[in-house]
């Protein structure tokens, strides 16, 4: 298997929890598995998160697993019929007083706040965009509405109002559920969908904290943009986090499928800038749900997110309810290892405009620069928190950032940072016992032979976190 430095998230689902087919997907690539909470209960989620730790260790990776939120329902309730046909043209009210199913007259509402959010020329996006109303008038509880471009309309279907706008909260009562859940299991990463600014994401933070504390962990936040009032806080809403997810499915239909790919390069830009993780995600290689080789155009689109920098892609449907999971998988992994011999390294140009502060940063970008000029085989980065590997994964390089650590919980979220390949090492030893350590973990998994050359770093006194301030270039014996 090439060696890759980007990472893959895929979606659990009915069509991957078969356990054998799981750990062939994870021998296949997969670094990270997204348990997706708008489907399934508790119990669920939690076999799943048992099941992705069981077939980890049968693989001998290490697998993190992200949580993501459902978020507000913002949809359209049931019909008789289960679905409708709109014809362009005809009249279509959306009744948040509703109790009897709908037909093609209209329907009710799961988001009973839809009334007090529209007005007459507000332009409704149902279905992902698919069907399009235009808003005549609001009388009480009813938004009386125009087909603009018709289809058929099915139960619980997502409504967008384009350019954004409906007050939603970020986080539901079922979030909030959800959470503890998630924190239950230890899941490495929450995904919190629909935030619109910092706040939101500082809420999530804090109910994250308080249902881990007993289990002494701390997840990592991933803000998934995908609302329109979210791009003019982005700045804010990356520092509340720990990383962001381009959404291109529900941003598209609030910004215009347009907007998307220069707001993506956008965001994975200002999230490595910023020292933090990004995922693309939505509809990647959407066609091999149902065909076992994907487009040209998909081959495209995961190439350039590679090339714009992205540490994962993601896999939402292809892999949690399409017909070839494994082989998905495959071929992503592949298009990466591909894209990624096509980058070029900029690291002298990156660090003239970088000003250090902090020590450790400073020794994390001349590991990266030294082991550059050298060609060294490795870097190497013993590390308790893992923010030395974060540092060092934000630059383009094509040498392997190995990162030791003594912490389980380290290991699993390091498994989404883009080039770092985490493992699991005691560093409880003084100094040079750990380095000789290092060297022979090294050599016992093939990644360095005698006479190599590699960079580490560690800090003095060991295990202190945040204190990495030592550079050694080493030859191996």
């Amino acid at each position: 298997m090439a060696r890759r430095a980007t990472k893959i998230v895929a979606t659990l689902g009915p069509a991957s929890s078969d356990p054998k087919l799981l750990e062939e997907m994870v021998r296949a690539g997969v670094n990270v598995v997204r348990l997706n909470f708008s489907h399934g209960k508790a119990q669920d989620h939690i076999d799943r998160a048992k099941l992705v730790r069981e077939v980890a260790q049968r693989a001998g990776r290490e697998v993190a697993i992200m949580a993501d939120l459902q978020g507000p329902k913002i949809r359209v309730g049931k019909f008789a019929e289960g679905k409708v046909l709109l014809e362009p043209g005809s009249r279509f009210v959306l009744d948040a007083s509703r109790e009897a199913p709908g037909d093609v007259y209209g329907v009710g509402l799961d988001y009973k706040e839809l009334p007090r959010d529209v007005r007459a020329g507000d332009v409704l996006l149902l279905n992902d965009g698919l069907i399009v109303l235009t808003v005549n008038a609001v009388e009480g509880e009813q938004v009386h509405t125009t087909v603009k471009l018709g289809g058929e309309l099915s139960n619980n279907k997502g409504i967008n109002k384009q350019g954004g706008g409906l007050s939603a909260p970020a986080l539901t009562a079922k979030d909030m559920e959800d959470i503890r859940t998630a924190m239950s299991f230890q899941a490495d990463y929450v995904a919190v969908s629909f935030p619109k600014t910092a706040t939101d994401m500082e809420m999530a933070r804090q109910l994250c904290n308080v249902a881990a504390a007993e289990y002494r962990h701390k997840a990592h936040l991933i803000a998934k943009i995908e609302r329109a009032e979210a791009i003019p806080n982005l700045e804010s809403i990356l520092k509340a986090s720990d990383g962001i997810m381009v959404a291109r499915g529900d941003l598209a239909v609030e910004v215009g499928n347009a907007a998307v790919p220069a707001l993506q390069k956008k965001m994975i830009r200002m999230a490595r800038a910023n020292d933090k993780l990004a995922i693309t995600a939505t509809q990647m290689m959407e066609s091999m749900i149902t065909n076992p080789v994907p487009t040209r155009a998909e081959v495209s689109d995961v190439a350039n997110a590679v090339l714009d920098g992205t540490d994962a892609v993601m896999l939402s449907a292809e892999t949690a309810a399409g017909r070839y999971p494994l082989e998905t998988v495959i071929e992503m992994a592949n298009i990466c290892a591909e894209a990624e011999m096509a980058e070029e390294v900029t690291l002298d140009a990156d660090f003239t405009s970088m000003d250090f502060q902090r020590i450790d940063q400073s020794i994390a970008m001349g590991a990266l620069f030294t082991a550059h000029h050298l060609g060294c085989k490795a870097i190497v980065a013993l590390t308790d928190s893992g923010s030395t590997a974060l540092w060092m994964s934000r630059h383009r390089i094509h040498i392997p950032i190995y990162a030791l650590t003594p912490r389980l919980s380290t290991q699993r979220k390091m498994a989404l940072y883009r080039n770092v390949r985490p493992l699991l090492m005691d560093q409880s030893a003084d100094r040079d016992t750990a380095l000789r350590e290092a060297e022979a973990h090294l050599k016992r998994r093939g990644i360095v032979g005698k006479g190599d050359i590699y960079a580490i770093t560690c800090g003095e006194p060991m295990g202190a976190p945040g204190g990495t301030n030592m550079l050694k270039i080493c030859r191996a014996e």
